[in-house]
């Protein structure tokens, strides 16, 4: 047999990562550019899965590599406790000045559920308080905490109770799978206040309550959009009650909905707004922006991190600002996505298992059912999986989200131009007639 020549031959078998890990593709990439992976075969894909939303500035965005290149060879690691580094300093001063006001300051982490455990653990050293109130479909991450908060779908967290406790999970409102009957969000009849008020005369007393933690379109749990009066109307409620509210704008933020952050849309500002993904084009970095008043509750010493705030991933935070400004980048996200929905729903009617389609900018998901079944939202989730399956032989990467892994997630670079949008579309409707949609 002759051995292969091609790079590939020369890894290591797969076999060697864990099962743990579930995959989607078994490509090896040597590279990216833009929207695009380049295997070590050469095979080009168009990834619009951005590495579930973190690469919104593209793959290996030529002044984000530059700024990671110049910091490598000062400082790699400067740890919080000890120094101030330059590029720390900055984004610190960047990111106070995310929300309205001049009341703001930043606190830097690693990953989206280290964001949420700090977010928590403010809530409850600034109010006194011990319970936290998380949304149904939402997810926050997979350590103890977070999982307690996540209810996306049972195997983030079924085998790993007992979790923290104090933690209530209320409806978010999900208008296609309403109880009453599919709807329209912009005239919404979800019952999820009335619910939110018998949790308060129930089982939780909002005196005892800390935080409200949600996400302001469900990531994992669908890419549903709420109604615009949901997220006003919540804050609302904290308000009257003295409960927090924490946003967490992971997978939303940075761009990714046609806005800087999913709250501008609907004009909320919360107390703590939690991000991470987008903010460092694909190097390790999340944070906290909070009123500057609550994080004065925390006592030094009361909350850290050895890698927080690395010197390199914040130097890559700012050429990711940069460049989402200068490229305008959140316009262009606005504007794809109404291209990539437009273009989907020109077709929706061939497709009779394509029971809803949704999104937010560049954060546009396809539901599936068995409209034959007793209920005609019955989840489909085997039929995702071969669109998505589909896809990947036409050289386009999507993903799965939803309870039953039920919906197609698409989650585009906010570099994508108009020829990869109609390209996806495209590929997106052989995929849905090979897979039987």
């Amino acid at each position: 047999m002759i051995e292969s020549t091609s790079p590939a031959a020369t890894l290591p078998d797969r076999s060697v990562v864990p099962a743990v890990w579930s995959r989607y593709t078994d490509l090896v990439v040597e590279r990216g550019e833009g929207s695009w992976l380049i295997t070590v075969d050469g095979e080009r894909y168009l990834d619009y899965s951005s590495g579930i939303g973190v690469t919104n500035t593209g793959h290996a965005h030529p002044r984000v590599v530059a700024a990671i290149q110049a910091q490598a060879a000062k400082l790699l690691h400067g740890q919080q406790n000890i120094v101030y580094h330059e590029p720390g300093l900055r984004l610190h001063e960047r990111l106070r000045h995310l929300l309205p006001g001049d009341d703001w300051q930043a606190f830097l982490a690693n990953s989206g559920a280290e964001a949420v455990e700090a977010a928590v653990k403010l809530a409850r050293a600034a109010t006194g308080r011990p319970a936290i109130v998380s949304f149904r479909g939402g997810f926050h991450g997979r350590t103890a905490q977070t999982m307690a908060l996540t209810t996306s779908r049972v195997s983030i967290r079924g085998d790993f109770e007992p979790l923290p406790g104090s933690v209530y999970q209320a409806p978010y409102p999900y208008c296609y799978r309403a109880p009453g009957g599919a709807h329209d969000p912009a005239a919404c009849t979800c019952d999820w206040e009335a619910q939110l008020e018998l949790l308060f005369a129930q089982v939780v007393a909002p005196g005892r309550i800390a935080a409200f933690v949600v996400e302001p379109v469900l990531g994992e749990g669908g890419y549903v959009v709420p109604p615009r009066t949901f997220l006003p109307r919540l804050r609302e409620i904290a308000t009257r009650h003295g409960i927090l509210l924490l946003l967490d704008e992971v997978q939303t933020g940075f761009g990714r909905t046609g806005k800087w952050f999913a709250l501008q849309h609907v004009g909320v500002t919360p107390d703590v707004l939690i991000v991470a993904k987008g903010i460092a084009s694909g190097l390790p970095l999340s944070g906290l922006v909070a009123r500057r008043d609550l994080l004065a509750r925390w006592s030094p010493g009361a909350h850290g991190g050895t890698y927080g705030g690395n010197a390199v991933a914040c130097a890559a935070a700012n050429a990711t600002l940069d460049v989402i400004e200068d490229e305008q980048l959140v316009e262009n996200a606005h504007e794809r996505g109404r291209q990539l929905l437009d273009g989907l729903a020109a077709v929706r009617r061939r497709f009779a298992r394509l029971g809803d389609l949704r999104g937010l900018g560049l954060m546009v998901g396809l539901e599936f059912v068995r409209p034959d079944g007793r209920d005609p939202r019955e989840p489909d989730p085997a039929l995702a999986h071969r669109v998505i399956a589909a896809a990947l032989e036409r050289h386009l990467i999507v993903l799965s989200a939803g309870t039953w892994g039920q919906v197609v997630r698409l989650i585009p670079p906010l570099v994508t131009t108009p020829g990869e949008v109609d390209h996806a579309v495209a590929v997106l409707v052989e995929s849905m007639e090979a897979a039987g949609a």
